[in-house]
C-alpha cells in the first residue's frame, strides 16, 4: 500500500492497536548484529555480535536487536519474548540498510553429468537433523498429484527451479505440463538422492556454469520461528527473508512458514519481504500435537482440533492480536499468510500478496494468498492480492470478521471464498476484479459497498456441521450446518458480461447445489432470505428475485480495467447518472441486525456500534452514499489510483 492512501484508511476500532503501534524501548538494551562482527563480543555498535541468533539469545523483554546489512544464512529461534506491548522485543534492520535472512546455503563443486544437467554430492552432515531432500511434504488435506514432492530447493541467482518426479524426467528436459513461469522461477529442473551418509543434487543449467554462478539450496526448515509456543510481544521489521524448507500446513497440525508466531500473542510482522517459501510464508498458527495430520481429512477432526487448542488456551487473553503490515508475500505454494486459530484478534493490512501456488506442482485444500480458520475478529485490510490460486480464503468460524479496503485482481480461482461460516462477518469496499469475485459456502455475510466485477458462486453446504460463537469468543456456542442465505448486500456495483437475462437458466437457482452468475439471482433459493438495497447492476448482472429497489441497467457496462502505470496501480470506470438514482443509506450495526445463526450483532471488535462510514480511499460518505468503493467519484470516464 503506498503511504498517501494508508494514511485515508478508516481506523478500525481495536482496542489493543494503538498500544502495539509505538513500543516503548526508552530503556531498552540495543543489540548490535554485523558481518563483521564476533559472537563473543558485547553486540555494541563497536563491537557488534556475528549471529542473529547470538543476539537472540542475549535480548530480554525491552531490548532491540538491530542487524547490519548483509546476508545472514541462519534460523532464529527466539528464546523468549516480550512481556507486553510495551516491552518487546524487537528485531529490526538497521535504518536504510539491507539485510537478508535466509534458510539456503550456497553450493559450489557441480561437476557436468551429461547435457546440460549437473550435479554435487554433499555429505548429510552438511544438512545436521534435518535434510530437506528426504522431507516429503504430506499432511492432512494435501494431495501430492501421483508423486512425492520435497521440501527441499534450488536456485540459480535467485530463480526457483522445479523438483522433477524422477531422475528420468530431467536428463529428458521435460517439464512438468502444468507448471506456468512467473519470471522468478523456472521449469529447468532438479533431482534429488539421499542415501545412508551422502545427498545427491542433479539440476539442469542450460549454458551456465553454475560453477561461476549463484547456486543455492534449502537447507533450514524456517527462517525465523521459536521452537516452543509462548513466545509473545516481537516485532520483526525491515528484513527481506528467503528460502525455507517448510512443511505442508494443515489447520489440524503445526502451521510452519518462514516466518512464524508458533502459538503466541502480540507479534508485530511489519515491513518485510518474504519469498521462496515451500509452502508458507507467515504463518499465526496453531500448537503442534501428537495428534497432528490425523483428521482423516473430516470436519470431525477438525472439531477435535478446536477442542484442543481450547485446552491449550486458546482464548481473548493468550491468542493471537498479531499485527501483520507493510510486508511484501510471494512465491509460496500453499500460502502467504496461513493461521489456524491463532490469527484471532489480529490486523492484516497493506501487505503485497502475489504469485502464491502458481507453480501447481501439487494441490491439496489449503492453498490461498491468504488463508484463516477462525479468524474472530480479524480485520483484514488495505491489502493487495493478486496472481494467487485464489485471494483470500476464510474457512471456518470468520465471525467479527472485517475484509476491508482490499484490492484484488488476476486470480486464477475467486478472490474470495468463504467456507462454513455462520457469521456475522462483513466484506465492505473492496475491489473484486478477478473472473470470479466471491465463492459463498457459508451464511451470515455482509458485502457493503463493493465493486463485484466477476461472477459470485453460491452453494449450501448440509454436510458438515460447523461452530460458531459468543459475540467476541473464542468459546463454542454450538455447531450448525450451512444452509446458505441470510446475507447482507447493501449499496454494491455488479458487472456481468453483457449476456442478456435467460428465465431457463435462473431457474438452476431453484435446485440446491452450485449456482453461479453476475448478480445475486444465484440466491433466489437459499434456504434464508438476503437484505438488499442500494445495488447497481450493470450488462446483464441481474438482482435478486425480492429486491425492489435494484438500479438494473442492462445495456449498460461501466467497462472496467486496471492499469498499471510505472509503479501505480489505476482503475478505470465509466459511471453515469445510475449512481445518484440508487435508494442507499448509510450502513451500520442497527441496519445489519444480528447473524441468524450465532444470534450475534455486526459490530466493531471491542464491542462499539459499527458504521460503513468511509470509502475505499478514506473519504467520508454521505447520508446517502455512492454506491460502490467510491464516495462521488464524478461522471463519465473515470481513471482512479487506488494502489
Amino acid at each position: 500500500m503506498n503511504a498517501s492512501r494508508a494514511d485515508r484508511l478508516p481506523a478500525f476500532r481495536m482496542p489493543w492497536a494503538i498500544l502495539l503501534l509505538f513500543p516503548a524501548t526508552a530503556l531498552a538494551a540495543e543489540l548490535h548484529v554485523a558481518q563483521n562482527g564476533n559472537d563473543t563480543n558485547p553486540g555494541t555498535a563497536a563491537l557488534p555480535l556475528r549471529t542473529i541468533q547470538r543476539a537472540a539469545d542475549l535480548a530480554q523483554p525491552g531490548d532491540v536487536v538491530t542487524v547490519h546489512a548483509g546476508t545472514y544464512r541462519e534460523r532464529i529461534n527466539p528464546p523468549r519474548g516480550g512481556t507486553s506491548d510495551t516491552q518487546r522485543i524487537v528485531y529490526q534492520a538497521a535504518p536504510g540498510e539491507k539485510v537478508e535472512i535466509k534458510g539456503s546455503e550456497i553450493v559450489q563443486g557441480w561437476v557436468k553429468d551429461r547435457g546440460d544437467v549437473w550435479k554435487v554430492t554433499l555429505p548429510n552432515t552438511r544438512f545436521g537433523a534435518f535434510n530437506p531432500y528426504r522431507d516429503v511434504i504430506r499432511g492432512d488435506w494435501f494431495d501430492p498429484r501421483g508423486r512425492e514432492h520435497h521440501t527441499g530447493a534450488v536456485y540459480l541467482d535467485g530463480v526457483w527451479l522445479t523438483e522433477a518426479s524422477k531422475l528420468d524426467d530431467l536428463m529428458s528436459k521435460r517439464p512438468p505440463k502444468d507448471s506456468r513461469n512467473q519470471g522468478s522461477w523456472s521449469t529447468n529442473l532438479w533431482y534429488a538422492r539421499v542415501d545412508a551418509s551422502h545427498t545427491t543434487i542433479w539440476a539442469q543449467f542450460p549454458e551456465v556454469d553454475p560453477n561461476e554462478r549463484c547456486v543455492e539450496i534449502n537447507v533450514r526448515r524456517t527462517v525465523f520461528y521459536p521452537d516452543q509456543p509462548g513466545r509473545n510481544y516481537i516485532t520483526l521489521r525491515g528484513f527481506t527473508l528467503r528460502h525455507a524448507a517448510t512443511p505442508w500446513a494443515p489447520p489440524t497440525a503445526e502451521q510452519i512458514g518462514l516466518v512464524g508466531t508458533h502459538w503466541s500473542k502480540g507479534w508485530i510482522i511489519e515491513n518485510n519481504v518474504i519469498s521462496h517459501s515451500i509452502c508458507s510464508g507467515i504463518a499465526l498458527g496453531k500448537h503442534g500435537d501428537p495428534f497432528d495430520n490425523t483428521s482423516a481429512n473430516t470436519a470431525e477432526g477438525y472439531v477435535k482440533t478446536i477442542e484442543r487448542g481450547l485446552a491449550r488456551g486458546w482464548n481473548r487473553e493468550t491468542i493471537g492480536h498479531h499485527i501483520v503490515r507493510n510486508n511484501v508475500v510471494s512465491h509460496c505454494e500453499q500460502a502467504g499468510i496461513v493461521g489456524s486459530l491463532g490469527a484471532a484478534f489480529s490486523l492484516v493490512t497493506g501487505n503485497t500478496i502475489h504469485d502464491i501456488h502458481v507453480r501447481r506442482l501439487f494441490s491439496g485444500a489449503e492453498m490461498a494468498g491468504i488463508k484463516f480458520h477462525a479468524a474472530i475478529d480479524t480485520v483484514i485490510q488495505g491489502n493487495h492480492l493478486f496472481r494467487t490460486c485464489r485471494g483470500l480464503w476464510l474457512d471456518w468460524m470468520a465471525q467479527g470478521t472485517r475484509v476491508s479496503g482490499n484490492l484484488f485482481h488476476d486470480n486464477l480461482g475467486e478472490d474470495v471464498f468463504v467456507e462454513v461460516n455462520h457469521g456475522p462477518f462483513l466484506a465492505d469496499n473492496n475491489l473484486f476484479l478477478s473472473a470470479t469475485s466471491l465463492l459463498d459456502m457459508s451464511e451470515g455475510g455482509a458485502y457493503v459497498h463493493n465493486l463485484f466485477a466477476g461472477r459470485i458462486v453460491t452453494s449450501p453446504e448440509p454436510n458438515r456441521q460447523t461452530p460458531y460463537h459468543p459475540a467476541h469468543s473464542t468459546t463454542v456456542a454450538g455447531l450448525a450446518r450451512t444452509q446458505g442465505g441470510d446475507d447482507r448486500f447493501y449499496n454494491n456495483l455488479f458487472v456481468g458480461r453483457g449476456e442478456a437475462p435467460d428465465p431457463a437458466r435462473r431457474k438452476v437457482s431453484n435446485q440446491r447445489g452450485w449456482t453461479a452468475g453476475y448478480g445475486l439471482w444465484m440466491y433466489d433459493a437459499r434456504e434464508y432470505p438476503l437484505a438488499t438495497g442500494g445495488n447497481v447492476y450493470y450488462f446483464g448482472a441481474q438482482p435478486y428475485a425480492k429486491e425492489t429497489d435494484a438500479v438494473v441497467e442492462p445495456a449498460t457496462s461501466p467497462d472496467v480495467k486496471l492499469v498499471r502505470d510505472g509503479p501505480k496501480i489505476r482503475v478505470q470506470i465509466t459511471c453515469g447518472s445510475e449512481l445518484a438514482r440508487a435508494r442507499t443509506s448509510l450502513v451500520t450495526t442497527a441496519r445489519l441486525g444480528k447473524a441468524r445463526v450465532a444470534g450475534v450483532a455486526y459490530e466493531n471488535a471491542d464491542g462499539s456500534p459499527m458504521t460503513v462510514a468511509t470509502d475505499y480511499f478514506g473519504k467520508p460518505r454521505g447520508e446517502h452514499p455512492t454506491p460502490g468503493p467510491f464516495e462521488n467519484p464524478g461522471t463519465g470516464r473515470l481513471v482512479l489510483t487506488v494502489k
